[in-house]
């Protein structure tokens, strides 16, 4: 027993080296993309704090969904926190998991490239939306009454580029669309093309219905958040989906070979559009086994190895 647990230890630990050295040269040639990603998290971060400044706590606005469904209450807002909580967990999990698992479709370098691409465009959309329009916020410390409804100007601008916990969480103003769901619907759909477990996704969407249900129970949206978030997210992600460089089909076990020119070059991979990989590669290998490809100047080729 103890020789099959060394045995499959040190498989293990060379499966995390070489997915580690993978990685890394994937990371020095997509930082830019990562970086910049999370500098817009930043800016939407400053974003939502900002637009706390001009929210002016009124009567609540009629809302169907708070007629249909029942308020949970102070004491269970926790419950949509929770439930987002752990889809957003067990989506960073997964995208580690090709360190672990031998079976593996994704990069995780590429894939987090994709997701970013998908929330800073959804995210710059909802930035010119709700500072459009500033509606009184209908959670429990957005109300009239609350002295988190409002927040005093700012004597310095140290003060306005600080983001801490606190006003993430009692935030006022930033309503539409919603924020959660935005991580959310890109997460299930990232999951939806990329992941491999058929239940897992059903399950997955069914966690998302009830998390906008609870977002609307909780009273922290109006439902006109939820709802526009569900087509504007999926509507985004789509064209963005399309515009970006497909990534290599891992599942068919390729060999990784040297990133160059930006590229992660694989033997025998296809990208997960289905088409074959480069087409100077193909007629490279005819060649060297004595045969040329005449069409070879005709290939189309539609898939790239980028994110």
């Amino acid at each position: 027993m103890s020789l099959y647990i060394r045995r499959e230890s040190s498989k293990l630990w060379k499966r995390i080296c070489a997915e580690t050295t993978t990685e890394v040269n994937l990371l020095l040639e997509n930082w830019k993309y990562i970086l910049g990603g999370l500098i817009c998290q930043y800016i939407h971060g400053l974003a939502a704090r900002g637009v706390h400044y001009f929210h002016r706590p009124g009567p609540i606005l009629q809302d169907t969904g708070f007629l249909l469904l029942p308020e949970l209450g102070q004491e269970r807002a926790y419950v949509s926190e929770t439930v987002f909580t752990f889809v957003f967990l067990s989506f960073f999990l997964w995208t580690f998991h090709p360190f672990i698992l031998k079976s593996k479709k994704i990069y995780t370098v590429l894939i987090w490239c994709r997701v970013l691409a998908f929330l800073v465009a959804c995210q710059i959309l909802r930035i010119i939306t709700f500072y459009s329009t500033v509606l009184p916020g209908p959670n429990y410390h957005c109300r009239e009454g609350s002295r988190l409804a409002t927040l005093p100007r700012p004597d310095n601008i140290f003060k306005t580029l600080l983001i801490i916990p606190r006003g993430v969480l009692y935030g006022c103003g930033d309503l539409i669309f919603s924020s959660h769901m935005i991580f959310s619907l890109v997460f299930v759909r990232t999951y939806q093309k990329y992941g491999t477990n058929r239940f897992i996704k059903q399950c997955a969407w069914l966690v998302v219905v009830v998390q906008s249900l609870l977002i609307i129970a909780s009273r922290k949206h109006y439902t006109v958040d939820v709802v526009v978030a569900w087509y504007t997210v999926n509507l985004v992600v789509f064209f963005v989906d399309n515009k970006l460089p497909e990534m290599p089909d891992r599942s068919i076990g390729a060999l990784s070979l040297p990133v160059s020119n930006g590229r992660m070059k694989e033997e025998g991979a296809k990208p997960l559009n289905g088409n074959s990989g480069d087409a100077t590669d193909r007629r490279s290998r005819s060649q060297a086994n004595g045969k040329v490809n005449e069409d070879g100047d005709n290939l189309h080729v539609e898939g790239r190895d980028g994110a």
